[in-house]
């Protein structure tokens, strides 16, 4: 069969076909790294490469080039061209059609994540229903950014009550204490801080997630 495009100039192959899956991805998006400005490389693959594209289209929409170049059994050829230096600035939610619905959050209480796999930031957005609770706990060991977007609350710390409205900028210093609670109207609000791997309550009890 051949190629569906006349666009075939000479570029490096990668071919992935004999290597252990767990190390396909990490050396496809490392060899996209090192391409200079619309250099490209033709990715070979026993199929079609759908979830790695996925991954292209969290980590460089419109950044990025993809060009069928053969569709056979076992022989899947890709141009995979890089548009840009970097990834580049875009739009990631609109926050105002994300609701206090406990039923749009996951586990941890975020309604939305920060899901960029390449990035030095960890970013939620954490919304509570009318009467929602986060129980007291000790913060993680890094500084917490919050900014409140809708409804109503307040936060208890160790001394004192700091009320939650929207336009609120709040700093939470490393491991402090806070207990978070949603007016009659529910709360939503932004959290950015450094990047973790994982968070450790400090408590014996919590109704949801912590405030971060």
């Amino acid at each position: 069969m051949p190629p569906e495009t006349a666009n075939t100039q000479e570029v490096h192959e990668l071919d992935v076909r004999g290597m252990r899956k767990p190390d396909k991805h990490p050396t496809i998006f490392a060899t996209y790294a090192a391409l200079p400005v619309n250099g490209a490389f033709v990715l070979v693959n026993d199929h079609d490469p759908q979830h790695l594209r996925e991954e292209f289209e969290a980590d460089h929409p419109a950044s990025y080039g993809w060009e069928y170049l053969t569709r056979e059994p076992r022989n899947w050829r890709i141009k995979i061209t890089k548009l840009a230096s970097t990834p580049l600035p875009r739009v990631l939610v609109d926050t105002t059609t994300i609701t206090a619905d406990p039923a749009t959050a996951d586990v941890t209480g975020a309604a939305w994540k920060l899901q960029i796999r390449e990035r030095d930031l960890d970013s939620n957005i954490i919304a509570l229903p009318p009467g929602g609770t986060i129980d007291s706990h000790a913060g993680p060991d890094l500084d917490v950014l919050v900014h409140v977007l809708a409804g109503s609350g307040r936060l208890v710390t160790e001394l004192h009550t700091i009320d939650l409205t929207p336009g609120v900028l709040l700093w939470l210093p490393r491991r402090s204490r806070r207990q978070v609670s949603a007016g009659d109207h529910g709360l939503r609000y932004l959290t950015v801080h450094q990047r973790r791997e994982a968070l450790v309550l400090d408590t014996q009890q919590s109704s949801r997630a912590p405030v971060s």
